[in-house]
This record gives C-alpha cells, structure tokens and sequence, in this order.
C-alpha cells in the first residue's frame, strides 16, 4: 500500500473509530453505572427487583438493536453510509445526556423508569445503525486481502468505549465525595459524553462516501429496496442465517461474558469494591485490545472461520474453571480474620414517622490485607422488625470488599483470558460479515444477524445470566454462583456446531 493511501485509510478508521467509541461508550455508562442506577429509576423497597428491573431495561436497549439495523442499515444501503451514521451518532449523544437529566424516582415516580426506558430504546435504535455503517465505511476503503487487519480496529471501539466509560466514572468518582457521587455524580459521565459527540460530529462531517458504495451509485447498482433484496431473497437469506446462527450469536454471549458479566459477578456477587472492578477490568481491557488487530490480520492469512470457532471452543470449556477461580481467589471462608480488629457501630436512622432503620456497619481485617465492611440494616416500625410482601423480616446486608494486591492481580489475569476469547470471535468479524454480502444491500444484510446475535443473544445474557443464579436451589456455594454461565456456554455451543458444520472458508472472498 502506498503512503498516500496508508494515510488515506487511516483518516477513516480515526473518523470512524472516534465515533463508534462514544456510541459504545454511551451505552455502557447505564451497565456501568447499573447498581446505582437501580436506586435512582426504580421502587428503593425491593433492592433484588430494582436491580433486575435495570439490567431488564438494559437489555432492552439490545433488543432493540436489530430494529435499528433494519432501518439505518437500509437508509445505509439507499443514500450512503456517511450521512446514516452521522444521524445515529447525534441520536445517541442526546439520548445518553437526556438520561442524565432525569429526575429520580422519588421525584417524579413511575415517569422516572418509563423516561429511562424510552431512552434506552432510542440507544438501541441508534446502535443497530452506527456499527454495520462503520464496518461497511471500514472495509469498501481497505486493500483487498486485508480487510481482517483494518476492520479489527473498529473492532477495538466496542472494548475502548466500555474502558474509556469505566475511567470516567473512577475520575469522576475521586473528584467527590461517595456521598455527592451517589446523589447526584452518577449524572456526569451521561453528561460528558455531549462533549465527545460534538468533537466526533466535526470530525465525520468532513469525511467523504464510501468509494465502493459511491461508485454502484453512480452506474445506478445500488437497491431499490434493500430490505426485500436482503431477506426476500432465498439465497441472500441463507446467509444472513448463517452469519447469525453459526457466527455472531456464539461471538454476542462470549463478548458479553468476557465484560459485562465478569464486572457484574465481581461487583455483586463477590462484592468487591466497586472502584476497584473499575480498575482491574480497565487494565486488563487495556492489556487484552491490541489482540482484536492481532487476530484480524492473523485471519487474513488462515482465515476467518478458523480464529472465531477456535475461541468460541475454549471459552466453553473455560468459563466454569475461570469463574470458580475467580470466586474462590476473594472468598473469605478461606482468608484468616483479625478478630481484635473487627468493630461494629451501631446507629439509628428515622426513615418516616415511626418508622426506624436500626444499621449496624461491622469492619473486619483479614491476615492477607484483604478489608470488609458489612451494613446491616433492619428496618422497623413502632419497635417491631417489619415485613416484606412475602412475610419475611426487612433486613437488608451489604458487604463490600477491599481486596489485596495478589488478589487484584489475579483477577486481572483472570479477566484478560476472557477478554482474549472475545478478541478471537470479535476481531474478525467484521470482515467476516461485509465479505458475505454484495455491496448493494451490505449495510442492511450485515447489520441485522450482527444486532440479533449481539443485541438479542448478548444483550439479554446480564438479566438471564442473573435470574438464573437467583432461581438456583444450593445458595451460599460457588457452584450455585455459576448457574449464570450456562447460558452463554450453551448459546456459544450451538453456534460453535452450526458453524464448524455449514461455514465454508470460502466466504472469506466471496464479496473481495
């Protein structure tokens, strides 16, 4: 490739890579910030429900993804790859700064989630259309025979989007007081992202059409209707299938798995400190990104098909080993306590009339430098212990730990062997989907199994992958805990068979 075209590409990868990082980094503030969001957009009587009701309404923004594929992705295919992801860009920007702008629930009531809701869904919207125009734009630039090297760094976005969330909280998080973050400085990530979308919006409106997609323009080869071309078509179709069944279905739960799950089994289940998640996860995000290029380019040269499979198989046959490593590296049944150094204060908090919450917040220490402090609360009423609806005592416990170095370090590592899986099956992907489909109806064919395998399949995995747990019978023991990853190693095992069977390596130049 000569200089003039190296900077060429470049210029559009940067243009397109900044904006498809704020999009992902846009979404994944509401994952991040989900604990504390619970408290804020939902009924504070239910803790376990309110949790729920968020990561559903997280979901929800997924599901909606593949609607948005179909609608961008055909105006993508009817006027131009360009100026359908300028629209998806400022559609997202708004919504995710509108998000900061709500009222809580103590404010306006039910409104509160309803607003949440709807705004999610026009995240969802926008998403379903930002990626399948990214990769296109991406691709019908790169050099024949390299597009697994220059898709994979729009590859990177997703994962650079979710570290740059996870920074911006801990900035904001040390610039106040844990009091003033929880009132109010959850609202300042949604917030800055404005900023982001205005730099990135300039930076687009320079950039020109897609010359694959401008030149079938102009000999009047584009779709007339790309929808109809796209899923009426039987032969079209069969590949939209496959791409979805035997590829991005089994890629959306390892991707899913690999972050979204971790932080959550970190945060809640282990419960570690909240800050320290957000550090830990960042470095092995940072340590593990530059492998989705390794593993793009590597697929130009053995193939797509080979990479993804290979990763999808190891992560099926890792995540228990893993989580349960995980589980057990924080498990204090198997850490020596200080006892001369544990201390309970004991404080009363008048919540309404007679109403009276009795916290009890107990510090201990462990031997290894591991810190805990657990906050009891019972709620009360005219001196009694109240009920909830299903007849049981209103005392809620919370525990968070502080975790040692060796700790912390292990789950690093442990995290990273995750975030490798989900560079095998996402760095070439993109080239793996644009090479399936002809340039006519490109944006529209790819966008849509790539919304539903990861939109639908991965998205829903944070609410299944929990309801699962909290549904398991033997509570208390780590194997209870891992109930949750039945879900992507089933997802991912179908697709690893559907895949090895019915993928030809042919695909890899069926559109070069």
């Amino acid at each position: 490739m000569s200089k003039a075209s190296s900077k060429g590409i470049w210029k559009v990868i940067s243009a397109s890579s900044m904006g498809t990082m704020i999009e992902w980094y846009d979404f994944y503030i509401f994952g991040s910030l989900a604990v504390v969001i619970s408290t804020k957009f939902f009924p504070s009587d239910n803790p376990t429900a309110a949790f729920l009701s968020t990561l559903a309404t997280f979901a929800a923004g997924f599901v909606v993804r593949p609607f948005g594929a179909l609608f961008f992705g055909r105006l993508g295919d009817l006027i131009g790859r360009k100026y359908t992801f300028m629209v998806t860009l400022m559609l997202m920007g708004g919504a995710t700064f509108l998000i900061g702008c709500i009222p809580s629930y103590e404010t306006i009531g039910f409104m509160a989630p309803v607003l949440v809701l709807i705004l999610r869904l026009l995240q969802g919207l926008a998403l379903g259309g930002e990626y399948g125009g990214a990769a296109t734009y991406v691709a019908e630039h790169a050099p024949k025979g390299e597009r697994g090297y220059w898709t994979s760094w729009i590859q990177t976005t997703a994962t650079v989007g979710l570290f740059v969330s996870l920074m911006v909280i801990l900035i904001t998080k040390s610039v106040m007081s844990k009091e003033a973050f929880e009132d109010w400085g959850w609202r300042v990530p949604f917030w800055v992202s404005v900023l982001m979308v205005v730099v990135s919006y300039y930076i687009r409106k320079g950039m020109h059409e897609s010359p694959v997609f401008a030149k079938a323009k102009a000999e009047g080869k584009t779709a007339a209707n790309p929808l109809k071309e796209s899923f009426g078509n039987k032969y079209n179709l069969k590949f939209v299938l496959l791409a979805l069944f035997g590829a991005t279905m089994g890629q959306g739960v390892v991707w899913y798995t690999g972050q979204f799950y971790a932080m959550n089994f970190l945060k809640t289940v282990q419960a570690i400190d909240s800050s320290q998640v957000d550090t830990l996860l960042g470095i092995a995000l940072v340590l593990g990104t530059p492998f989705f290029v390794v593993f793009g380019k590597l697929s130009d040269k053995v193939g797509r098909k080979n990479i993804m499979m290979l990763g999808m198989l190891i992560a099926i046959i890792a995540y228990r080993p893993i989580y349960r490593a995980m589980y057990t590296t924080t498990d204090l049944t198997k850490k020596t306590e200080i006892v001369e150094k544990t201390t309970t204060v004991p404080t009363m908090k008048v919540v309404e009339g007679t109403k009276i919450d009795s916290i009890y917040t107990t510090n201990r220490a462990y031997t290894d430098g591991t810190t805990v402090e657990e906050i009891k609360t019972i709620h009360m009423e005219e001196g009694k212990v109240m009920l909830d609806d299903k007849g049981k005592e209103k005392v809620e416990t919370k525990i968070t730990k502080k975790i040692n170095n060796a700790d912390r370090w292990m789950l690093v590592f442990l995290v990273f062997i995750q975030v490798i899986f989900v560079t095998m099956v996402y760095g070439p992907i993109a080239a793996f989907l644009v090479e399936m489909f002809p340039v006519k109806i490109r944006y529209t064919s790819m966008s849509l199994p790539y919304h539903v395998g990861n939109g639908i399949f991965g998205g829903l995995l944070p609410a299944i992958s929990t309801y699962l747990v909290t549904t398991a019978k033997d509570a208390g023991d780590v194997e209870f805990y891992l109930e949750g990853l039945w879900y992507p190693i089933i997802i991912a095992g179908v697709c690893f068979v559907i895949g090895m069977i019915y993928i030809d390596k042919k695909i890899n130049t069926l559109h070069e």
